[in-house]
């Protein structure tokens, strides 16, 4: 299952990325924005990531204009990877070497079309293991003693 949410600046790509998703029989979940009406990202971003991060979802896509806002809200819930992708080169080496769980992407950065092949990179990448499992731990350890450090 993969969480899929935008705000207003990305609404028009974000359905073009379930369009996508619908043709390849994946099943998503679709945390919104449901409209191009003035909105605040981290809300729908915010429940994307907590989907992914609790494991009801798989992996996060998330959209807004530029993708910063979208990948800096989503890496703020615990577990999350989130990688913002202006390229496919970038989206297959972050799921090679980074195991990154969301995808994070700016509407007036890329077009459909090429958001469409960043996708593809993404979704049909595997995450290679070995010395990259160790780098992936570190990032884990990082972010458990920022939680402890903060009391959470």
């Amino acid at each position: 299952m993969i969480a899929v949410a935008c705000d207003h600046g990305a609404f028009a790509l974000k359905l073009a990325v379930l369009k996508y998703l619908d043709g390849r029989g994946l099943s998503y979940t679709d945390f919104g924005t449901d409209s191009e009406e003035s909105c605040d990202y981290p809300v729908f971003v915010g429940k994307a990531a907590r989907a992914v991060g609790a494991g009801a979802c798989t992996r996060g896509i998330v959209l807004c204009s530029t993708g910063i806002g979208a990948s800096i809200a989503a890496n703020k819930v615990a577990g999350i990877r989130c990688a913002l992708c202006g390229d496919p080169y970038s989206a297959e080496m972050t799921r090679r070497h980074n195991d990154s769980n969301m995808l994070a992407m700016g509407a007036g950065i890329v077009g459909e079309s090429l958001a469409l092949r960043i996708v593809a990179a993404w979704l049909d990448t595997p995450f290679e293991g070995g010395r990259h499992s160790r780098r992936i731990a570190l990032i884990h350890a990082l972010e458990q003693e920022e939680l402890a450090r903060h009391g959470q």
